[in-house]
């Protein structure tokens, strides 16, 4: 069968076809591609096309598909059994090689997924503060947890409504909204709920509706407020850590927070979330503190030995390699760009996160994207598909940059792009 073939039947078995929203193409008028096989930097569908891919699983094969020394750690882990329920010392084994890294965190809970470990950091903060609320950022993604399906409302300072069907509005009143790049909104936001806010959710690089990227300065503020307010700060590093430095923004910044959740890269390609912490905040979490989390699949053997097999390779050296990877393909994009219709088009880039929007100044506010963005993406993601270029199926996703993504593949990509 091929892909249309597929995606018919899908949507026979599955809602829309898909199991995760994003993958479904909605919008961009052509079927979403089935892949069969990947290697390296690349992707082969079903009727066998290639592609040069920059989703990468969005985000955690940071050594591309297949690594061999990744896959070799799972083979590995895979013949001593790949779920115990019991403790072992596969997760023991890549929290010491996390927190000896990470000058902030004492401690880490693995769990399945980087929703869960969002979901797990609000009871946490809820738990050691005492307070019910929490404030985050209109343009900030935190996984599909009912506290975060929340936008911005209208009226009181922070006020918010639920963005998804089956969220209450007593759940959604807890979750406060403010805008990215404001400190003086979010001590307003403080006053207007005064000893109610728990902690302040922020991606310190935010890469899910686009790529804002937030200054030091601005974190920092929120460090300070949130110092001067009793609450906690939580970095959703989800997508930047490990990617934009070992130490993702938390470390690339020096601006440390209460709580940091982690996924993708330290699972290697398999299911994986974290929370990190200092010890007095870890320790509210059962079975030493009143905090509730479990899971039968948590800290699961196969994952861990892959996260820290995809971990032990990220050298200095080699994120050195990523970033002047990712400056050669932004810029071969660019001069794409320039040269074949999109001349409004600007890719730009964090480290290896890059972003193609349809303006040239660089976005920090979720209020300044531009309104054509969606219908302008179908074009551009419509022409690098059919040239064998893939990306995210999206306009408001970023691109990852993988280690496998060498000079001969961007020699590769410059033949597909201008043939």
């Amino acid at each position: 069968m091929n892909s249309e073939q597929l995606f018919e039947k899908s949507k026979k078995y599955v809602p829309g076809g898909v199991h995760s929203p994003v993958r479904s193409f909605k919008g961009l008028h052509c079927v979403p591609r089935f892949i069969n096989h990947a290697d390296g930097a690349m992707t082969w569908d079903e009727e066998g096309k290639s592609y040069v891919d920059f989703c990468m699983s969005f985000g955690p094969l940071i050594h591309g598909h297949q690594d061999r020394d990744v896959k070799k750690a799972i083979i590995e882990a895979l013949d001593r059994g790949w779920s115990y329920g019991a403790c072992e010392k596969y997760s023991l084994e890549l929290a010491e090689y996390m927190i000896d890294r990470l000058c902030f965190v004492d401690q880490v809970r693995f769990m399945n997924s980087g929703t869960e470990a969002v979901m797990t950091a609000v009871r946490l903060a809820r738990g050691i503060t005492g307070r019910a609320k929490i404030m985050k950022f209109n343009g900030c993604y935190h996984g599909h947890l009912d506290a975060m399906l929340i936008k911005a409302g209208s009226g009181l300072a922070g006020e918010a409504d639920a963005s998804s069907k089956g969220v209450t509005p007593l759940q959604a009143s807890d979750t406060l909204i403010v805008e990215l790049g404001d400190l003086n909104a979010v001590e307003e936001c403080f006053k207007a709920h005064p000893g109610q806010i728990a902690a302040i959710f922020i991606e310190p690089l935010p890469a899910n509706n686009g790529l804002l990227i937030q200054t030091t300065e601005y974190l920092q503020g929120l460090r300070n407020l949130c110092d001067k307010y009793g609450s906690l700060l939580v970095f959703d590093e989800v997508i930047s850590g490990f990617r934009v430095h070992f130490g993702g923004m938390a470390c690339l910044t020096g601006v440390h927070p209460d709580l940091v959740t982690y996924g993708k890269i330290i699972g290697g390609g398999m299911p994986v979330g974290a929370v990190c912490g200092k010890r007095a905040h870890m320790e509210f979490l059962a079975p030493v503190g009143p905090v509730y989390q479990a899971g039968t699949l948590s800290g699961n053997p196969v994952a861990m030995a892959a996260g820290l097999a995809n971990m032990k390779k990220l050298t200095p050296e080699a994120y050195q390699r990523l970033d002047q990877q990712s400056e050669a393909i932004v810029k071969l994009l660019n001069e794409f760009s320039q040269s074949h219709g999109f001349e409004d088009y600007n890719t730009y880039r964090f480290g290896s996160l890059f972003w193609a929007v349809p303006t040239k100044n660089k976005l920090t506010n979720i209020t300044q994207i531009p309104e054509n963005l969606s219908s302008r993406f179908y074009d551009l993601f419509k022409t690098l598909l059919t040239k064998g270029i893939y990306l995210a199926p999206n306009a408001w996703e970023v691109g990852f940059v993988s280690l496998a993504h060498d000079e001969k593949i961007l020699a590769e990509m410059r033949k597909r792009l201008w043939s």
